[in-house]
């Protein structure tokens, strides 16, 4: 009797449910917080005591001095205490440490407290975003949009990841799941990619659970099994969390 060979099995998917989460301030710090999420098409912002999120486009020529003028005209009847902001790039001790790849220059050394006259606390946006969607135990975020984001938090220690330029096939990671490989792939192509190289994260990192993220998230009509699909305004709740925690470590930060 011939016996047929073993095939691999694909991951079980299961329908992609966004989860939504109110914004909220923290109330116990007293404060009024103007949350900033700055991404590679648009920056956006949520404020204390407000519903609405405002916008404006980004991309490549931004400089953080034409975004912090933007920030001010458009939020000028908002009254604010401090101010969150997410970042797409690596950040050390409050501050940005590499030039945006999707965005202006000049964001290295940038003096914000000045620009905007207000105590800013600055984070990578996906860590951001991871922040708002905790639960508790320990997540892997990944944020699908331009790029790649990632984010680990364990037992309320947030680490923030950079995943994205992993060598992966003849790239790295965010070649294949950025926003550039789902125009020229397609939806479906660029799906199937994307959760292969979830599961690879997953089996390498071992999380409870995978968070998913970005402005690409729902292209994702299913997902591999253990992930849940996040809304991205939750990224403003990790704004206002983030007053209300203090650093655990370098480059680590506990919720």
């Amino acid at each position: 009797m011939i016996k047929k060979p073993k095939t691999k099995k694909s991951p079980v998917l299961r329908k992609a449910t966004a989860k939504p989460m109110a914004i909220r301030p923290v109330k116990h710090v007293g404060l009024k917080i103007l949350v900033i999420d700055v991404g590679g098409t648009h920056v956006k912002m949520s404020c204390s005591g407000h519903s609405e999120i405002r916008k404006f486009p980004s991309g490549p020529r931004m400089t953080p001095s034409f975004m912090a003028q933007e920030i001010k005209r458009l939020t000028a009847d908002w009254n604010y205490d401090v101010i969150s902001m997410g970042c797409p790039t690596p950040v050390k001790n409050g501050k940005p440490i590499k030039e945006p790849a999707n965005l202006g220059n000049g964001w290295v050394g940038f003096n914000y407290e000045k620009a905007f006259g207000r105590p800013i606390k600055i984070i990578n946006d996906a860590a951001m975003q991871a922040l708002g969607d905790y639960e508790g135990g320990r997540i892997l975020f990944l944020g699908f949009g331009t790029g790649l984001g990632s984010t680990l938090i364990e037992e309320g220690v947030i680490v923030p990841l950079e995943l994205a330029e992993l060598p992966y096939k003849k790239g790295n990671f965010e070649k294949y799941t950025g926003n550039k490989a789902l125009e020229k792939k397609g939806k479906k192509k660029w799906a199937k990619e994307v959760c292969k190289v979830i599961e690879i994260l997953r089996a390498a990192l071992e999380p409870e659970e995978v968070v998913l993220g970005g402005g690409n998230a729902r292209e994702l009509k299913n997902v591999p099994e253990g992930c849940r699909v996040a809304e991205n305004s939750n990224a403003f709740i990790g704004g206002f969390r983030l007053w209300k925690q203090s650093a655990a470590s370098p480059g680590a930060k506990k919720v």
